[in-house]
């Protein structure tokens, strides 16, 4: 299993990922931080993203996701890490940690991390 963050999941689902994201992504099980979901309906409020989040093949998309959620440990893990990001980040770095589930991300901020287990 890998987990990805916002902009993997927004790239993967729009078929934009590279051949290394796409080889990762073919061999292994999604998950996402639950803040991922929030992420991505901010970003189609916004504009950024054009997506229908009320589509049934979205949902049915999603649904085979597993979504880590925001508890305690992730909270407190959030505050211990070796980079400073948006809170978001942050939190989708410390669910990675928390649940031992590597990450696939091209967040630069993130990769300097010597605590978060990557994907690839």
């Amino acid at each position: 299993m890998i987990s990805l963050d916002t902009h993997v999941l927004v790239r993967a689902l729009m078929g934009t990922v590279n051949r290394k994201e796409k080889m990762l992504l073919s061999s292994h099980p999604w998950s996402v931080s639950s803040i991922v979901l929030w992420e991505i309906a901010r970003l189609v409020q916004l504009g950024r993203v054009e997506m229908d989040l009320n589509d049934a093949g979205f949902k049915r998309i999603l649904s085979a996701i597993t979504c880590w959620p925001l508890d305690l440990d992730v909270c407190v893990r959030s505050t211990r890490l070796d980079f400073q990001g948006d809170p978001a980040d942050e939190l989708i770095a410390a669910t990675a940690i928390v649940h031992n589930v590597p990450l696939l991300t091209r967040d630069r901020a993130i990769r300097r991390s010597k605590l978060v287990p990557f994907a690839g």
